[in-house]
């Protein structure tokens, strides 16, 4: 936690008490379904809880906001977003029901009411969003065909409604492969977070 105050001083005790919460649940469900690599939990809250709430330092949701998680795994980086912004909707889904067991259990043990889960692919999705968040998902090229269409064109933001996706290392191959049309910014994360880990991490904010 003490990471986590750092970046985030205005935290809640009710936050506090679930990111907490999350920390230890992590752990414990990921000696039973591996949502997590097994290298990392040890740095849970740095490589995992800590990277999730990136995309806070980039964008704070409004009230009414309403936001997807494509290929959530184990719920990152949904739920810990949909700790820090209470007042926002959060829908998570994958297609692979098995760590969905996990954030199902989260959301009902951390008593979080702005989430909802399901077992689904995103071409069954027909609701609208403000925002597609992707981490660990697959290439700009097959997300920006995903998620534009899901996109809601009524803006609550300052920023743009559109696509936040995780993504690391060299991305100038990747980049080159979105529309000519759209509009894109690559955000490292080590602006927000300078710790050694977030080398090369980046947020990168796609709209049409």
């Amino acid at each position: 936690m003490e990471i986590l105050n750092t970046y985030f001083p205005d935290l809640t005790e009710l936050q506090k008490n679930r990111f907490e919460e999350l920390g230890v649940k992590y752990p414990e469900w990921n000696q039973k379904i591996n949502v997590i690599s097994r290298k990392d939990i040890d740095q849970v809250f740095l490589h995992h809880i800590l990277h999730s709430l990136a995309v806070a330092k980039y964008i704070r949701f409004k009230p009414g906001a309403h936001i997807l998680d494509l290929g959530t795994g184990g719920g990152l980086p949904g739920i810990p977003l949909a700790i820090l912004f209470p007042e926002a909707k959060f829908t998570l889904i994958d297609a692979r029901a098995k760590k969905l067991i996990v954030v199902n259990d989260l959301i009902e043990n951390l008593g979080l009411t702005n989430v909802t889960c399901r077992h689904q692919r995103v071409e069954e999705v027909k609701e609208k969003f403000d925002f597609v968040l992707a981490r660990a998902v697959t290439k700009l090229e097959t997300l920006y065909a995903w998620t534009m269409p899901r996109i809601n064109t009524h803006q609550k933001h300052g920023l743009p409604n559109g696509l936040i996706a995780f993504k690391g290392g060299d991305l100038r191959a990747e980049l080159k492969t979105l529309p000519k049309k759209a509009y894109y910014e690559v955000i490292p994360i080590q602006d927000y977070f300078p710790d050694p880990y977030f080398t090369e991490k980046y947020l990168v904010y796609v709209q049409r």
